[in-house]
């Protein structure tokens, strides 16, 4: 993968691409999809509502035990909301990452669990995606993120 600074061939001349635009804009996106559904949930809807609609009358007859299903419905929300906004914030950008990408395996295999051939296109592809270059991308390459600050702050402070 090209990284800040490297560079590749076109029509014969050598092109330079930056991915701090890219870096910034599908972070912040991301955080913004996730932070807004978690600050509705939050505050609109309420966890207990969430975890009663989305959790236990969809999934009481799986094979899911319901405190397992009230834990999630409840947690969820909180995990949404407080991951989006570090996201936007861009602060422990790659476990707030990996940790929603582990929050849209859950959702993936709960809709196929209730319908095989569920469509991902409309909600958890498009999030998966965006997650993808904060996972993929060094810190240095997202310099407009609290990481990437405090990470020019400690290199500054080693020279």
């Amino acid at each position: 993968m090209l990284c800040r600074n490297q560079s590749l061939r076109a029509n014969g001349q050598m092109v330079m691409f930056d991915w701090r635009w890219p870096a910034f804009f599908t972070r912040v996106t991301a955080g913004l999809l996730f932070g807004m559904a978690g600050l509705h949930k939050v505050f609109i809807m309420t966890p207990q509502v969430h975890a009663r609609k989305l959790f236990l009358e969809p999934y009481q007859h799986t094979w899911i035990p319901q405190f397992l299903l009230w834990s999630l419905g409840v947690g969820v929300p909180f995990l949404e909301l407080t991951a989006g906004w570090l996201l936007v914030a861009g602060f422990l950008r790659r476990p707030v990452a990996i940790s929603l990408g582990f929050l849209l395996l859950m959702v993936t295999y709960g809709h196929a669990l209730l319908e095989p051939l569920f469509n991902v296109n409309s909600h958890i592809f498009p999030r998966l995606i965006l997650l993808l270059p904060t996972l993929a991308l060094r810190v240095v390459d997202d310099p407009w993120s609290i990481d990437g600050m405090l990470a020019r702050r400690k290199r500054e402070k080693t020279r």
